[in-house]
């Protein structure tokens, strides 16, 4: 008697964990969803999702420099004090001029990105030829693709600033989304087998 009331409790523990396990992959999945919704939506809208991106970013600077002021007058009379005061300094004025010109921000972005394309595949390219490695047929291939993307956003600058930023943020969201989902499908599933698995026998009498 006493080992099926103990038999029972277990039970009733394990199926309260796997109800919580299988409320937070639930979760998981609907933030899934959205990010995933929100990234297609930024896909069809890149210049809405290109100022938004864009302003948000200007919101986090200023409030990162805030933050960072208040930390530098906790931490004044060390050594740190005027350095924390000057990192918040440059943080609060890049936030406003971002905001302020979230346009012109972009296409500061968009050239730094496309720059950053061009030296990729520049050094994959070089890198991939000197050092002959074994894949070496992928790195060639990504390094051109690099080149590519770098020569097509600059070549079409300033109005590429209207769409790379909103379609670069748009495409992270969605392959962020898409992970949510697998892993949080993924994990109900697993979550429900273990349950199965777990559930007590019944104890046929003598």
């Amino acid at each position: 008697m006493w080992t099926e009331e103990v038999a029972t409790a277990r039970a009733g523990t394990r199926r309260d964990s796997a109800t919580r396990l299988h409320r937070g992959f639930s979760w998981l999945t609907a933030l899934g969803v959205l990010l995933v919704l929100a990234g297609i939506v930024g896909l069809v809208y890149t210049a809405a999702a290109t100022l938004t991106s864009m302003l948000l970013f200007g919101w986090l600077l200023l409030i990162g420099g805030i933050v960072g002021l208040l930390r530098a007058i906790q931490a004044r009379g060390t050594s740190f004090f005027w350095l924390g005061v000057i990192v918040a300094a440059l943080n609060f004025a890049a936030g406003i001029v971002v905001i302020r010109l979230p346009h012109a921000a972009a296409a500061a972005l968009t050239m730094f990105a496309a720059l950053l394309f061009l030296s990729a595949g520049f050094f994959r390219l070089v890198g991939g030829l000197v050092v002959r490695e074994p894949q070496l047929g992928w790195t060639l291939l990504l390094g051109a693709f690099d080149l590519l993307l770098g020569i097509l956003v600059l070549g079409s600058w300033p109005s590429s600033s209207q769409y790379v930023i909103g379609a670069f943020i748009s495409l992270a969201l969605l392959f962020d989304g898409l992970g949510l989902v697998a892993t949080g499908y993924g994990g109900r599933r697993i979550v429900g087998l273990v349950s199965e698995e777990g559930q007590p026998k019944p104890v046929r009498p003598d």
